[in-house]
């Protein structure tokens, strides 16, 4: 594909994402700018990775989107990415590709994996673990708690979260050359981005209450009447989160293996 052409297919597709409503206005903006970062290092390969994640979390996002609605309640963000989610899931991803683009290291080729590995197995993490038929553990205090809290964990959420490390694990040894110990490296450190991203989500990742219903939030609305901090700190929401699960995760690849 010409690099003139992939501007031109990266802005149509993000356009045809919010048309589908997939992404918001800002989200399709994000999207283009992630997309093209991404070809200027890994051109077509590098976008198709990036398609896989994003069809397939979004798929997931949508599926038994009326199941979900207590987790889109809690968070007030629903299955349409913003601007905030789209960077926090693939900007670090664009990052990693420019570099490629001026080292042509090979490092950046597995730690681009693990970013978008660690955003894939999170999301359907997420996801699919919240339609488990058994109320998630918290891993704060290893007793049972509602679906949708962030720190939790079901036995149905880990295997989704190892099986959305490894789908990207898969599309990555297929389009580049990965040797097997970079496969396995991209399944296991996108899969501890989940688990990082769990343990975030349990200490420090902020939570609201609202003094009248009695609801947690994510992010400070208004509900009732003001919400008042039960937990964590107020930078560290829901985006900040899942930046800096996958960054770590990558980070610590980096730190081994380079």
């Amino acid at each position: 594909m010409s690099s003139i052409i992939y501007p031109i297919f990266i802005l149509f597709v993000s356009y045809y994402a919010f048309k589908r409503r997939s992404l918001t206005k800002s989200g399709a903006i994000a999207a283009f700018f992630v997309g093209t970062g991404i070809a200027i290092g890994f051109g077509y390969k590098g976008l198709i990775v990036l398609g896989v994640f994003f069809v397939s979390s979004s798929m997931f996002s949508k599926y038994k989107g009326k199941t979900k609605q207590s987790m889109a309640e809690k968070t007030q963000k629903g299955s349409t990415r913003d601007a905030l989610q789209v960077m926090a899931n693939g900007g670090f991803a664009a990052i990693a590709s420019i570099v490629y683009y001026f080292t042509k290291d090979s490092i950046w080729i597995t730690v681009f994996s693990i970013l978008l590995a660690a955003a894939n197995s999170d999301t359907w993490a997420s996801e699919i673990g919240s339609l488990s038929k058994k109320n998630p553990i918290f891993v704060r205090t290893w007793k049972p708690t509602e679906t949708g809290t962030s720190g939790a964990i079901s036995v149905l959420g880990t295997w989704a979260a190892l099986a959305g490390a490894f789908v990207i694990a898969l599309t990555a040894i297929v389009l580049f050359p990965i040797h097997l110990g970079g496969f396995v490296s991209i399944i296991l450190f996108g899969f501890l981005g989940n688990v990082i991203d769990t343990i975030l989500g349990a200490f420090v990742q902020v939570e609201y209450k609202c003094p009248v219903c009695g609801k947690i939030f994510e992010t400070k609305w208004k509900c009732h009447e003001s919400l008042v901090k039960i937990k964590g700190f107020a930078l560290f929401n829901n985006d900040m989160v899942n930046v800096l699960s996958g960054l770590l995760a990558a980070l610590l690849y980096f730190i081994f293996f380079q």
